[in-house]
């Protein structure tokens, strides 16, 4: 028999969603089979996790739950599936306000005969993962692998563009259904690992660029690196830090199509240290060409 999910997550029957997935989050860190290879115990209690966190984390089922409507393994008590069959083929015509069942026989029989037929087909649950993508990944698509909670590899096909937080659903690779019922469905749930570079910003990336204070007055063609490899964007005379370069389509693919941008923001860079020849230069150019940024 299943545990309570609650008790499984050790979450309070009141906990919001996000204290559910937060405790989730935490225990699928810490029995995740690829850190407990060989261990059963701990392949069983992650499963347990993935199961209980189906039927609480689902907004849906967690009120089925808590209303008594399903059990701890997401499946529809007899007496609420009963009931509804009897309810949907038009058991109600058999109760009178005043005179209660017309017959008790055909009640029963509707409501048995019912079941029987058709109980033992049911859809299997759904299972959920979360699998972590690494920012280049999921700027270009590709392919990773999550482990299931019985050991097996399951080969995940990450689409270009994904976003953080988007879930995936892979048909037919959750829980086993009874009878002649369809299987569950996988539900990966994606998570965007942070760039040490880039940033995304909708569909469009965001950078930063050092440049020295010659190029930032001269002008210059640098070399900077895109999601999609290294390209050389030209810095304009007389470029100021925090000024931003676009780099049309070098951005995320979106949902309809359309290729983003890159936003390239210049620093400017001074030297570690500052030679004599430097200094005696910047101290007659502003001698002669004082001005403030500050006031304009």
């Amino acid at each position: 028999m299943a545990r309570d999910p609650y008790d499984v997550l050790g979450v309070a029957k009141t906990a919001s969603a996000d204290d559910i997935k937060k405790a989730y989050r935490k225990l699928v860190k810490q029995l995740h089979p690829d850190l407990h290879p060989g261990d059963k115990k701990a392949a069983e209690r992650f499963k347990d996790v993935a199961s209980a966190y189906g039927i609480v984390g689902d907004a849906d089922k967690r009120a089925k739950f808590d209303k008594g409507e399903i059990d701890a393994a997401g499946q529809e008590k007899p007496e609420q599936k009963f009931y509804r069959e009897y309810a949907d083929r038009g058991g109600a015509r058999h109760y009178q306000p005043g005179g209660g069942f017309e017959d008790l026989g055909d009640l029963f029989s509707d409501l048995f005969g019912q079941a029987q037929a058709g109980g033992a087909n049911m859809r299997g649950r759904n299972v959920h993962y979360r699998l972590d993508v690494d920012f280049l990944t999921a700027a270009q698509g590709g392919q990773q692998r999550i482990t299931l909670p019985d050991g097996k590899q399951l080969g995940v096909t990450i689409p270009e563009g994904v976003t953080d937080g988007q879930t995936l659903r892979l048909k037919g690779l959750g829980h086993p259904g009874r009878g002649s019922g369809a299987a569950g469905d996988a539900m990966i749930e994606i998570h965007v690992k942070p760039h040490p570079f880039f940033e995304r910003k909708g569909d469009d990336v965001a950078s930063e660029l050092a440049i020295t204070i010659d190029e930032a007055v001269l002008g210059a063609k640098v070399e900077a690196p895109t999601i999609s490899g290294r390209v050389m964007v030209t810095v304009p005379k007389a470029a100021s830090s925090g000024q931003t370069l676009r780099l049309k389509g070098k951005g995320f693919r979106g949902k309809r199509g359309a290729q983003g941008d890159q936003l390239i923001r210049l620093k400017i860079v001074m030297p570690k240290a500052i030679d004599e020849e430097l200094e005696t230069f910047m101290k007659g150019w502003r001698e002669r060409h004082a001005y403030n940024p500050r006031a304009e």
